[in-house]
């Protein structure tokens, strides 16, 4: 049967040649991960083959070269070259997809293209990116992105005019396109002392700190509570950190692996494929995985290391969200506080191309309160918990480092209380303070956005 888009990636095509016809050259589509960003630039590269134009379609790692290679055949398109080290270079075909590394070198040697698309186009403040975006003026820029947002906060609207937004996640997952998940968090974290650098935790100093069970949990016991059996992905802080978790799996008879970066690629690649078949329960990573890697048959996550990066935490959640046969939903044990820090995976989020101010300890705002009693997890300003109805106290409190248990988080009522404050705010200036009570960098914008929506379903109604 022929590969057919879904219909929300037909409307994100469709509204991205209308940018086009109308004369922008530039254009950001955001769509969460697992949404099929690929498939449907494939589909558009596709199209544009068809009428004789060439076409560049560039990724930033190795890894995604042959996830993109193995997503556009899964199309139908099988007449693409490929511009990466160890693959041989066929320049005759109007696709290919590009190692930016490898372009760097033979892009001036290529004909210029008519479209390029960027997979995961947040990296486009890199100077390699930067360099190669400057040489085609002319042509006609995607960028692909599950979380348009660079590390530093600096805006992405000199390389993108607009951006089309696909539906949210939580969408996705309530029409069955992504699995749900459960989500498991200690019940302290503490990354006081930890500085920052370029954005996010200094590596060297929380490296030091989260390869202590005293802060993160006991990551082989909750394994074996929560997802025993299960093929797991952990995000690691350094390569040492990531061994020394390995090491503990293996001894405890659970068959785990390390890879990275500098790890040599016939090993990488054993090691990804003896995962893939299940011989690898846990497999280990600094770095890697955490944007492209494609497996719908992976099952959990596991977070070791701490971020101030809401697009990391964003994208390590996802890995685990795509649907396969025999799973029910995914499982997410956060033993690095990042839910408590960034909200839960589904959360309502503004995405801009504007940029935003970073604070410096990482927060936006959510803060989510653990019920001492059942263990369950709501957003703090509730008098009560929600399943037991345990009264919380009013008092603030220093908590100590000690083994974390991990606890579920309660989706449904962080959900819904948010979605009650936010349905009492009647106007665009109290929905402007609901952005503000939420810690939002921007509440004016997410208040226009909210409020425009609105207006929408009320004109869908009358029609």
């Amino acid at each position: 049967m022929p590969f057919q888009l879904r219909q929300y990636q037909n409307d994100i095509i469709d509204e991205t040649r209308v940018h086009f016809k109308n004369g922008v050259r530039s254009v950001a589509l955001q769509l969460a991960t697992g949404g099929g960003k690929t498939s449907l630039a494939a589909q558009m590269l596709n199209t544009s083959a068809s009428k004789g134009f060439n076409s560049w379609f560039i990724v930033h790692r190795r890894e995604l070269v042959k996830q993109t290679i193995i997503a556009f055949s899964d199309t139908g398109i099988n007449k693409f070259g490929v511009i990466a080290a160890g693959f041989p270079q066929a320049k005759g075909f109007p696709i290919q997809i590009c190692s930016i590394q490898t372009l760097m070198h033979r892009h001036t040697n290529l004909k210029p293209p008519k479209f390029i698309v960027w997979d995961e186009f947040h990296h486009l403040g890199a100077k390699t990116w930067a360099k190669i975006y400057s040489c085609y003026p002319k042509a006609y820029h995607i960028g692909l992105s599950a979380t348009p947002r660079r590390l530093d906060g600096s805006p992405l609207n000199k390389f993108f005019d607009v951006m089309v937004q696909g539906p949210t996640m939580n969408w996705l997952i309530e029409n069955e396109y992504l699995v749900p998940y459960k989500i498991y968090a200690p019940s302290s974290i503490n990354v006081v002392g930890v500085h920052t650098q370029m954005g996010d935790f200094q590596k060297k100093e929380l490296a030091q700190v989260a390869d202590k069970p005293s802060i993160t949990g006991d990551a082989i016991k909750h394994y074996i509570k929560y997802a025993s059996g299960k093929r797991a992905v952990v995000f690691c802080v350094s390569i040492e950190h990531s061994k020394h978790v390995v090491s503990q799996f293996n001894q405890a008879g659970i068959v785990a692996e390390h890879v990275d970066g500098e790890t040599p690629i016939e090993q990488r690649d054993h090691a990804i494929r003896r995962f893939k078949n299940g011989e690898i329960k846990v497999l280990s990573n600094v770095e890697l995985f955490g944007e492209g890697f494609n497996l719908p048959s992976l099952e959990a996550v596991i977070m070791l290391r701490p971020t101030m990066s809401v697009g990391n935490y964003l994208q390590q959640c996802g890995r685990a969200l795509r649907p396969s046969s025999g799973k029910s939903h995914a499982i997410i044990l956060d033993h690095a506080g990042n839910c408590e820090r960034h909200g839960l995976p589904d959360e309502e989020r503004e995405w801009s191309l504007d940029g935003i101010e970073r604070r410096r300890d990482g927060a936006v705002g959510i803060s989510v309160k653990i019920c001492p009693k059942c263990f369950a997890a709501q957003y703090s300003g509730v008098p009560s918990c929600k399943y037991c109805g345990f009264v919380f106290a009013v008092e603030s409190r220093q908590v100590d480092q000690k083994d974390g248990e991990l606890i579920e988080v309660d989706q449904a009522v962080i959900r819904r209380n948010r979605l009650i404050a936010q349905g009492r705010c009647k106007t665009k200036e109290e929905l402007v303070a609901e952005g503000y009570r939420r810690g939002y960098k921007k509440p004016h914008a997410w208040a226009d956005f909210v409020f425009k929506a609105r207006q929408a379903k009320k004109l869908q109604g009358v029609a």
